[in-house]
């Protein structure tokens, strides 16, 4: 189902960029393809109408196809380069790095009084 709308979506694209090139420029004479061609075979004011109203609906179609593309690959069962990063990112679990011991404190040099001699028994 999802090709044949990508084949509609690619033919739509190539009927959008055709439709536009053939619309005529304001004030311009000249159009892409055949000169004043469009004139003539549909008159002055029905070219315009025409392929305005051809270049609006394939917009439309355009934008709901490209609408459709998106819903059907985001519900895809396609394998993805990204899906299996994810999966590996998720399978595996990070442990925290264990605290360090705190520092034991730098000793400190402390001038020491001489000890006090022992009192004489009793």
């Amino acid at each position: 189902m999802i090709y044949v709308l990508y084949f509609v979506h690619v033919v739509v694209c190539l009927f959008l960029i055709m439709v536009v090139l053939l619309q005529q420029g304001k004030g311009a004479d000249l159009s892409v393809f055949g000169g004043g061609a469009t004139q003539t075979v549909f008159g002055a004011r029905g070219a315009t109408t025409l392929l305005h109203k051809l270049t609006v609906s394939s917009f439309v179609i355009f934008i709901v196809t490209t609408l459709a593309i998106a819903v059907m690959q985001q519900h895809s069962d396609r394998s993805s380069v990204m899906k299996s990063v994810a999966k590996k990112a998720g399978a595996t679990k990070t442990v925290p790095a264990p605290k360090p011991a705190p520092l034991a404190p730098a000793p400190v040099s402390v001038p020491v009084k001489p000890a006090a001699p022992a009192p004489p028994p009793r």
